[in-house]
């Protein structure tokens, strides 16, 4: 099993002891809270208001009030002007990739796969202690930008030691994680088989550390719904329901992609309409038998805005489908982890696309806006809980999981605000965020993450980060023109180049 240094391992101990030390009462006061009737179904504003965490749960809600009847131990936390919002909910992310970060800012997804993803040198290249690094800088990344809740597609599980290093990771790092490790054919990359991955992922279901665990459970992530045999399928499908895992995803796009984990193929194993939730990522030309599966069965996707727009998946017919889908960020090592930023990019572009279709399909003039801020903040809240199952979770309600984000309403970009709501969405930064609490412990406060050991892990972090980048420089990959990867079932094909340039050249 992976061992950190020694190093590490202390400071991962004072986190653990600073954690355990945090009061288990305090009460936020004088804030706007977003919360939600579990009665209407609805947000509800509360404003100068109060909210008690006791333990890991949101125990009072308090309008236009500060309780004087709370036991002494109680801390008191002056929030006045500030927003409370629920804790975001990522539901599609691949962690370890963090060393990668700018390495593909002009990448596309048939250039991931060969340089970055699953299949890539990654499995030869990355050592345990590598992959455990990259996971923990990029949960705390998430957890710095109000994260609360994250699906992890944990395909940087090359061997069992690589397995042990991102779940000690996920440990370690306090966010509330739905663990899924892949299984996936290294046959070519370093022979770990599919039967030695089996016998991992039943060792990790009876982990002490993840007995009675709240905040790290044990899922899969299976893309071989369309590739494996009926009887590996329906092995695994049954170590899901016998062993009580938490969540099932897979990639799925279909069209030239032929990322085919379709919902119609799920419900053919019976994997469907069950009490497991199965996230389905991306869904881009998803069929509209599909999405009606979905609605019968409330299984939901998981769109990851700028990653679609990034890589060129794009979200063909996935707007049709909303109503089943919560948002996530895919891989950080890109672009942007923060989910308000996912949120706000969804939102405008499906506006656009709205909008589009009135004026250039209809000729006509819009005069009401087709999505709304709140919506676009449910898909990152309520929607994401939903996905995954979890009713307490993604809201603010008395009895609910203590998952908050604070924001600083007097920050220059904040300041002025009404709308929590359109603050929240349409203005804020992850600057603005002073105050990340996860299963009732304070994962970030006054504006700096409260991971006690931070400062190290970042400079191993950034070795770590040296000598991967100074490898993959080192590189050469062949060209794609040809589809030597034979992924996807469609020919390759260059896209048109922007040109930003007045003259000869473009600029790129």
């Amino acid at each position: 099993m992976f061992v950190q240094s020694t190093f590490l391992a202390l400071l991962i101990a004072c986190f653990a002891s600073s954690t355990i030390a945090q009061n288990s009462s305090f009460l936020f006061h004088g804030a706007t809270i977003i919360a939600f009737n579990e009665s209407s179904n609805k947000i509800s504003v509360l404003r100068n208001s109060s909210l008690l965490v006791r333990n890991d749960r949101v125990a009072g809600l308090f309008e236009n009030s500060v309780p004087s009847d709370l036991p002494k131990s109680t801390e008191y936390v002056d929030v006045t002007g500030k927003i409370i919002s629920p804790g975001f909910i990522n539901t599609h992310h691949h962690l370890w990739q963090t060393a990668f970060k700018t390495l593909a800012s002009n990448t596309t997804l048939a250039e991931y796969v060969q340089r970055y993803g699953e299949f890539s040198p990654a499995g030869n290249t990355f050592e345990p202690n590598d992959i455990y690094l990259g996971q923990l800088a990029g949960s705390l990344e998430l957890l710095h930008a109000g994260t609360t809740t994250v699906l992890d597609h944990a395909h940087g599980d090359f061997s069992n030691d690589a397995l042990d290093a991102a779940l000690n990771a996920t440990l370690d790092s306090g966010i509330r994680t739905f663990f899924a490790p892949a299984i996936h054919d290294l046959s070519l990359i370093n022979g770990y088989s599919i039967e030695d991955q089996k016998a991992k992922l039943l060792s990790l279901v009876n982990d002490t550390r993840l007995q009675n665990n709240d905040v790290v459970s044990l899922g899969l992530a299976y893309d071989r719904f369309a590739q494996a045999s009926e009887e590996e399928v329906r092995s695994f499908w049954g170590l899901v329901r016998s062993q009580n895992l938490s969540v099932v995803t897979a990639h799925y796009a279909n069209g030239p992609w032929g990322i085919d984990n379709s919902p119609q193929l799920l419900e053919r194993y019976g994997a469907l309409n069950t009490s497991t939730p199965v996230v389905l990522s991306h869904a881009g030309f998803i069929s509209t038998i599909d999405m009606q599966l979905l609605r019968e069965t409330k299984q939901y996707i998981s769109t990851t805005p700028e990653s679609e727009f990034h890589y060129g998946h794009l979200h063909t017919q996935v707007r049709h489908i909303q109503d089943q889908a919560s948002l996530g960020v895919d891989t950080h090592f890109t672009f942007s982890g923060d989910m308000v930023g996912q949120a706000r990019l969804w939102l405008q572009a499906l506006r656009a696309d709205s909008f589009r279709l009135t004026l250039e399909e209809d000729l006509e003039i819009p005069y009401t806006n087709p999505m709304s801020v709140e919506q676009a903040f449910l898909l990152i809240t309520r929607n994401g809980a939903l996905a995954l199952r979890r009713p307490d979770i993604g809201i603010i309600a008395v009895g609910a999981k203590a998952d908050l984000v604070v924001f600083d309403g007097s920050s220059p970009n904040l300041l002025g605000w009404d709308d929590p709501i359109a603050a929240v969405i349409l203005h804020s930064n992850v600057g603005d965020i002073s105050d990340v609490v996860v299963n009732g412990k304070f994962a970030k406060r006054d504006g700096k993450l409260a991971y006690s050991g931070y400062a190290a892990v970042r400079q191993e972090f950034l070795r770590s980060a040296k000598k991967i980048q100074n490898a993959w420089k080192k590189m050469e990959f062949g060209s794609l023109e040809s589809n030597p990867l034979g992924f996807g079932i469609a020919p390759y094909a260059q896209p048109r180049q922007i040109d930003v340039q007045a003259g000869p050249g473009t600029g790129y």
